[in-house]
């Protein structure tokens, strides 16, 4: 604004100077005071150390805030490709998918059902040839399993994969009796580790596998497809016979079950899984199948705490007015039942009194 002025006054000069000299101070008081004035070149508002200025600029950035007024029917489609495009986002989809990975199923398919008393009864017996009958029945459908099985994975053999689950069980159990919940996911399934590894927390548990009693062998195969026909899960039931040592100690270091000492013998059929379409798929353990038939195990005891207060029942303490009360009721308990006697005696008196002539004769 003063330059304006200053500036107005040189035009004034160069255009009228004789009506300038005469008569400036008359017609323009108010020029003259504006050019007076002085620029100050030393704000207040500056940083007394200019040293860091630079520093001090790049602490502030500089962001476009966005127009809230703004209604997006009122931006072109123009526009708003080019808003995206700067802001390097991706436009909206019409529909709403989002990727899922399937890595193993929900449960066993077409479960093997175990024989009553297996291990137990011999082949010659009639219980046992029968079982063996049934066992050559339902091979059929598992030796399909079995190629279908070989037509992703060359090298699957059902005679030789015995050793390849007993190996994969051992490693599952001892993984979870030392709680290493990272490492025994390579050798469970998603369903079979939280079952595993349910309770497991505050117990020692000690687990050995002693030797095999029986050659562990594919009794029961499957082949199932979810969702896509290309997308294969396979399913192998094995018949575990072995010897085991299991025991379980509390918080406090008790023994709730099993024993350190004795080994028991123990019959499992074990379900593995693997997702065959998976080129990076892994045979892992799955499921137990639990028979019908098998009677139920006792829970295991649970320690509790022991309170040593006895808690006595202790008798009321009696009032002033209640007292007297007691007393009075039995005073007239004592006058009732003196009067009942006297009674019962001066009857009796009268009776013998009546019949005293004569005198009854007893038999």
């Amino acid at each position: 604004m003063e330059k304006l002025v200053c500036s107005s006054m040189k035009l004034i000069q160069m255009q009228m100077p004789q009506a300038v000299s005469l008569g400036v101070r008359s017609l323009l008081p108010g020029l003259q005071s504006a050019c007076q004035l002085q620029q100050v070149r030393h704000r207040q508002t500056k940083h007394w150390k200019p040293e860091f200025k630079r520093l001090r600029k790049q602490k502030f950035v500089k962001i476009d805030l966005p127009n809230l007024r703004e209604k997006p029917a009122d931006i072109s489609k123009d526009e708003m490709r080019s808003r995206m495009k700067e802001r390097g986002v991706l436009p909206p989809r019409p529909w709403m998918e989002r990727p899922f990975h399937i890595s193993c199923t929900g449960g066993i398919f077409e479960a093997y059902v175990p024989p009553e008393g297996d291990g137990k009864k011999s082949i010659i017996s009639s219980s046992g040839a029968k079982q063996k009958l049934e066992f050559l029945e339902k091979k059929s459908k598992s030796l399909m399993a079995v190629r279908k099985i070989r037509s992703y994975e060359e090298n699957f053999s059902s005679d030789d994969f015995g050793a390849q689950a007993q190996e994969i069980y051992i490693a599952a159990h001892t993984h979870m009796a030392a709680k290493e919940k990272y490492a025994i996911r390579e050798f469970v399934s998603e369903r079979c580790y939280p079952e595993m590894m349910h309770n497991v927390k505050d117990k020692t548990i000690h687990w050995r596998f002693l030797q095999s009693l029986e050659p562990p062998r594919v009794v029961h195969a499957r082949v199932t497809e979810v969702i896509t026909k290309e997308n294969q899960f396979a399913q192998v039931t094995v018949r575990f016979h072995s010897q085991q040592m299991l025991a379980i100690y509390d918080r406090f270091g008790r023994l709730m079950h099993g024993s350190e000492i004795l080994s028991k013998d123990v019959l499992e059929y074990v379900v593995f899984e693997k997702h065959i379409s998976n080129e990076y798929g892994k045979w892992r353990l799955h499921d137990k199948i639990i028979p019908d038939w098998l009677p139920a195990k006792q829970p295991a005891p649970i320690t509790y705490r022991i309170t040593d207060e006895i808690v006595e029942d202790t008798p009321k303490e009696l009032s002033a007015g209640e007292q007297p009360k007691q007393l009075e009721s039995s005073s007239t308990n004592q006058q009732t039942e003196h009067i009942n006697i006297s009674s019962v005696q001066a009857t009796a008196t009268s009776q013998t009194s009546e019949h005293g002539a004569k005198p009854s004769i007893a038999i």
